[in-house]
């Protein structure tokens, strides 16, 4: 998908003078909450979206927006959610955890989700969009320990019973680059990692925040995990640089760090010293047992995580934003978030 760079200042000239509403997908999730309350902040007229829009209703504390329910398994709610915006952050997507059926929980809702966006987007009049992708979506199912991936890697390997995130991720970007390389759109992808930080409404501390929640409440060691950061505020952030910012067609990583689990208790003793943070790391062949009894942990979630590590090349984020905060702040507000 070839674009010259004369498109490429011409569409970011219209950008800056935009000021109509825009359409947050997803605004009642953690990521898309903190991206409509920027966007409120910054004093852009928002319309944004939910299955069910009761669950967004707290995002009105932040100003006045927009909620209309909108499921993206349903074309007609899509295309009514669209109409009068000419841009578009698209933030929702459905995220299961241990789903028993991949095909129906995980992998259709993405891609014929992001098959019904398309469709209704065509000849709507929407000129901008920037699309939440995952760096599921850039790294490969199997790779080498230590392996840093790039904006030019793509999960090619993913199965339905390897990696039914990661088929997903890849196969929903794919299915919106196709339909953009057609059309006279602008799209850029995002691709942040692990994403941590202040959750706005106590929905959002499931998913991610389980990680954080286990040095409150789970038991007193860590796992020899990795954890891959990177701070929700610095993500919506760089969501709405990149309707400006953001080079037509290209992905951007959005990455802080990375520690394991067992320098993050050290950390938290650090910084937050009054309570007492499960630094003991539990052998590897005791981890197995333990993912017996506990619900979240499966034994390949072990086999593919311990003792390994990923990294990320984002040097890229610095062309939409700066001042990207750093692992160590993130845990601790995080954390403080939690304790709050």
């Amino acid at each position: 998908m070839k674009r010259t760079c004369a498109k490429r200042h011409e569409v970011i000239a219209v950008g800056k003078n935009m000021v109509g509403r825009i359409l947050v997908t997803g605004g009642g999730g953690f990521l898309g909450s903190h991206v409509v309350k920027q966007l409120l902040e910054m004093g852009r007229q928002v319309r944004t979206t939910a299955r069910d829009p009761e669950t967004a209703e707290f995002l009105k504390d932040f100003g006045d927006v927009e909620i209309v329910k909108m499921d993206l398994l349903d074309l007609d709610s899509i295309r009514g959610a669209v109409v009068g915006c000419e841009e578009v952050i698209h933030c929702a997507a459905p995220l299961y955890i241990n789903a028993k059926n991949t095909q129906i929980n995980v992998v259709d809702p993405s891609i014929i989700g992001t098959k019904n966006l398309v469709e209704a987007l065509t000849n709507s009049g929407v000129k901008r969009i920037v699309h939440t992708s995952s760096v599921a979506a850039i790294r490969s199912t199997n790779y080498q320990d230590g392996k840093i991936f790039t904006t030019a890697d793509w999960c090619h390997d993913a199965t339905l019973k390897t990696n039914p995130y990661g088929l997903a991720k890849a196969g929903a970007e794919k299915v919106m680059r196709e339909w953009v390389g057609k059309s006279d759109i602008r799209l850029i992808t995002i691709h942040p990692s692990i994403i941590f930080g202040k959750p706005l409404h106590p929905r959002h501390l499931e998913g991610s925040m389980s990680y954080m929640k286990h040095f409150l409440k789970g038991p007193p060691f860590v796992l020899n995990i990795h954890i891959n950061f990177v701070d929700v505020e610095d993500t919506a952030r760089a969501h709405i640089a990149a309707l400006e910012k953001g080079l037509d067609g290209k992905r951007y990583l959005i990455h802080s760090g990375g520690m394991w689990m067992k320098e993050i208790g050290n950390h938290l003793t650090k910084v937050i010293p009054e309570r007492k943070w499960a630094r003991r790391r539990l052998p590897n062949i005791f981890a197995y047992f333990f993912a017996i009894i506990h619900p979240k942990l499966s034994f390949k979630m072990l086999k593919d995580n311990l003792g390994t590590r990923v990294g990320y090349d984002a040097s890229e984020q610095f062309d939409l934003i700066e001042n990207v905060k750093s692992v160590e702040y993130i845990i601790e507000d995080t954390m403080r978030g939690l304790l709050s």
